[in-house]
């Protein structure tokens, strides 16, 4: 796919810097005070330590994060990235609403189900803000 450069409104821009600090807070709780919550989604059939997972996930959610704060040239391509990693993360989500595990304040079923809705949520706003669904529908149409 070749990405020409994407206009993006002001408002979307505001929402990709937002997203962006969103996933470096993340990163931060990966590696620090939210490690023991994050390892508890990681399903259990994933064949590496949970902490290593989280730190791995951790560095990439900082890299993204990073990269959708200031790499506005290439803001296509990590909103795509963003949203392949919402989609390859979304196992870990399931898994903790069907093993019934409390973390985040997620400790009802209620709770953990409605999260799951707002997976879909975030990879349309990362491909939205980037200017990605954009191309994507462009690419689609041509």
């Amino acid at each position: 796919m070749i990405v020409k450069n994407i206009h993006t409104s002001t408002v979307q821009k505001v929402f990709r810097i937002i997203l962006g600090l969103f996933m470096i807070m993340a990163a931060v709780g990966h590696m620090t005070f939210q490690r023991a919550e994050f390892q508890a989604q990681v399903p259990d059939w994933v064949p590496l330590s949970k902490d290593l997972v989280v730190i791995l996930s951790g560095i990439v959610e900082l890299v993204l994060g990073v990269s959708m704060v200031f790499l506005s040239k290439f803001k296509v391509w990590v909103g795509l990235a963003l949203a392949i990693f919402y989609v390859l993360i979304f196992p870990g989500n399931i898994a903790q609403y069907v093993n019934e595990i409390d973390a985040f304040g997620l400790d009802t079923d209620k709770k953990r189900l409605i999260r799951l809705f707002f997976q879909p949520v975030l990879i349309l706003w990362a491909l939205w803000s980037s200017g990605a669904l954009k191309a994507l529908l462009n690419k689609k149409s041509s």
